[in-house]
């Protein structure tokens, strides 16, 4: 039998919150001024944000099932936007909040929210507490599974998970939302056909190991 691995159990607890949850907040929508768009970034990033992604708009979200978006690249951040306030992400937490917040947002506050956040102290990595783990983490990170076949994350993260443009950075990022979103890409809950096809292979504990050598990344290229 597959081991259930922590990350795939909060996956599991967190899928089914959101079905229970999920009819009503597909609908929710963010109560926001009269003109929004007079706001500046920070503080319509306040009042949309803070809730789930940081307290005072700083980025650093508490909760390891929220994602930290300070110091994430800006094309990321909106084109992420833009495709969740479409719908066209689906996977239990999109629908169950993102759908609601992103619906009323303008393209010109969504570019506003994005340039806030990616210029905001990203968060760095820490050394493992599992060197072990976080070896085989590398292994995978940097080389990929041969056999069968997962695709090597450095490839469009880089090898120090700052990732590029489009390409999200990983570095600093909450072990457990990573965990979450590769067991999503891995089962097709979070649908995206390059991701979805370079992890189709990949196992609870390869997804442990490398969320473990990942959290080790500063982001940041020495040179």
């Amino acid at each position: 039998m597959k081991k259930l691995t922590t990350y795939s159990l909060i996956a599991a607890a967190v899928g089914l919150a959101c079905t229970v949850v999920g009819s009503a907040a597909r609908t929710a929508e963010i109560s926001l001024p009269p003109d929004p768009s007079q706001l500046p970034a920070r503080q319509l990033a306040s009042y949309v944000c803070s809730k789930c992604h940081g307290p005072n708009a700083n980025g650093i979200s508490i909760s390891p099932l929220f994602p930290i978006l300070a110091g994430q690249n800006p094309v990321y951040i909106s084109d992420t936007l833009k495709l969740l306030r479409q719908r066209g992400r689906a996977d239990p937490h999109a629908r169950a909040f993102m759908w609601g917040v992103s619906s009323k947002l303008s393209d010109e506050e969504i570019e506003g929210l994005a340039e806030y956040f990616s210029k905001l102290p990203a968060v760095g990595g820490h050394p493992s507490k599992n060197p072990a783990l976080a070896a085989k983490g590398k292994e995978i990170y940097e080389n990929g599974v041969e056999e069968p076949k997962v695709v090597k994350c450095a490839q469009c993260h880089g090898e120090v998970g700052a990732g590029t443009n489009n390409v999200p950075r990983l570095a600093g990022q909450h072990p457990g939302y990573l965990a979450l979103q590769l067991h999503y890409y891995h089962t097709k809950l979070r649908e995206n056909k390059l991701m979805n096809r370079n992890v189709a292979n990949i196992t609870d504990d390869q997804i442990d190991a490398v969320v473990e050598y990942i959290s080790t990344l500063s982001g940041v290229e020495t040179p």
